[in-house]
């Protein structure tokens, strides 16, 4: 695929980035893309290497090696290569629902597990991608193609986010009436309100929402079912129901102090800034603000970095992000060899603009909170941290992390951002229509399927699975649609 010896030839090449100290002036992307003649090159590097483990998508150490999605890989940089583009979209979308989306927030394990990154650079798979979809919306290949028959069947979809999307998607090419449910104002679950606009402009997803919903899907926001919306009003209108309301139970810390004011879960921070920006560009003045604020940003995953960025361009004082395990290493460690995801050091763009305006990396590592400290009108003003330190607990042979005696101090912390994970879904949903949670507090299923404890109710997606990655979502939103299918029909024809 690609170039024969294309790897030789041509070296890695990205999109620019907008310099740091110009990008937090605004919320918008920051990516310029490479041309047409370079974007073939990058595709041209591809080899042919007979085991691509780019399109695998299995679990290696509990992480996942290549694409969930099994992406038909060397077949579309090939045809990037040769200018194909619309063969390129054709295979592209044969097992990708929202290839918008994931070329743009996706962390790319597809390229963790190039063959090419064996021994040099991988292949530029993200970027590839974005110029695949792009083109086929600016060539109008990406358009409205509605079924030509209807089933009669009526399925119900809860949540709008990456893993509602895609079985509505799928389920609707079949010819099943499909109506998705939204508690929010605006479609599109964490990808709308969980993702900042810098790493996912939200016309991205209006873009697509308008091409469903041109080929029949039906959408229904501020329908918060299991409050103000009626369960047993869907299980009677819809022949089939699917939940797919993601993980939104955050993770909370418990410490001293918590019940301070100006405490937050990061979700919200988020949500309330990009709610602000879509309604008025920040002038209602309704969100979280970080101006002029010492930010602590508990946790440091990728939340925590969106966090770190949005507080940088909201004008903070100052910005510390708390990080319980140790600094990885630059390079893998000989215990972390290819094709397994790397656990090396990435510096994300929020911490790249923390650099560049305070002058350090935000990151302390091996730390965490004590303690959080009130000022006399009960807000929070100080936090109390501790290190951390390895240690292996001899019962279950787990490596723990353990406060190190005597390394307490105080920090300033006008606003804490807690950005520490989930736990599971929010439980009143999956009580409304009375279906069983799991130990996790996520919808059981009989392992591999998506049926849950109710007939006719099904699930996908962080609600099924657990806190994941959009690809992740999409997957698991393409095969429920199967099973649905499947329920439906007898048989499923749906990839």
């Amino acid at each position: 695929m690609g170039k024969m010896t294309g790897f030789l030839e041509f070296e890695r090449e990205v999109s620019a980035e907008t310099a740091p100290k110009d990008r937090i002036r605004n919320w918008n992307e920051f990516h310029t893309p490479l041309n047409e003649e370079e974007r073939k090159k990058q595709g041209a590097r591809c080899m042919d290497c007979g085991v691509p483990f780019c399109q695998s998508g299995i679990m290696i150490k509990g992480m996942v090696s290549g694409c969930p999605l099994n992406n038909l890989i060397p077949e579309w940089n090939d045809l990037v290569y040769t200018g194909n583009w619309s063969q390129a979209y054709n295979r592209l979308k044969k097992t990708n629902s929202f290839p918008e989306f994931t070329s743009r927030v996706c962390p790319a394990p597809c390229e963790a597990a190039c063959t090419c990154g064996l021994n040099g650079d991988p292949v530029t798979v993200k970027e590839n991608e974005w110029a695949i979809i792009e083109k086929a919306y600016d060539q109008g290949v990406a358009c409205p193609n509605p079924p030509s028959i209807r089933t009669g069947k009526k399925v119900a979809v809860i949540g709008s986010g990456p893993a509602g999307l895609a079985a509505a998607d799928q389920l609707n090419k079949r010819g099943h009436s499909v109506t998705v449910f939204e508690r929010s104002d605006r479609v599109g679950g964490l990808l709308m309100y969980g993702i900042p606009n810098m790493k996912l402009e939200k016309w991205v997803i209006d873009r697509k929402v308008d091409v469903m919903k041109q080929e029949g899907v039906s959408f229904v926001t501020g329908a918060d079912v299991g409050k103000g919306y009626k369960a047993n009003r869907i299980m009677k209108e819809y022949d089939r129901v699917i939940l797919a309301c993601g993980a939104s139970n955050p993770r909370d810390i418990d410490v001293p102090g918590r019940d301070a004011q100006g405490i937050y879960f990061a979700v919200d921070f988020l949500k309330a800034t990009t709610k602000s920006l879509l309604d008025s560009h920040l002038e209602d003045g309704n969100y979280i603000s970080a101006k002029d604020k010492h930010v602590v940003v508990i946790g440091g995953g990728d939340t925590g970095n969106d966090c770190v960025g949005t507080s940088v361009r909201q004008g903070c004082a100052g910005v510390i992000q708390l990080e319980m395990m140790p600094k990885p290493p630059v390079k893998r460690a000989e215990d972390n060899t290819w094709p397994e995801w790397p656990r090396v050091l990435k510096t994300d763009y929020g911490q790249e603009e923390a650099v560049c305006v305070f002058g350090e990396d935000p990151r302390i590592y091996q730390t965490t909170v004590k303690e959080f400290v009130k000022d006399a009108e009960g807000r929070v003003c100080k936090a109390v941290i501790v290190d951390l330190v390895s240690k292996k607990d001899e019962e279950n042979g787990r490596t723990l992390m353990v406060p190190v005696e005597g390394s307490e101090r105080e920090i300033q912390a006008d606003l804490v951002l807690i950005a520490a994970g989930f736990l599971g879904s929010q439980s009143y949903v999956a009580d409304a229509f009375g279906v069983q949670l799991n130990a996790r507090t996520n919808v059981d299923t009989e392992p591999g399927s998506y049926r849950t404890s109710v007939d006719k109710v099904f699930t996908a997606g962080d609600m099924h699975r657990g806190q994941s990655l959009v690809v992740w979502a999409i997957r698991e939103g393409r095969e429920v649609a199967r099973a649905v299918d499947k329920s439906l029909m007898g048989y499923s024809n749906l990839a």
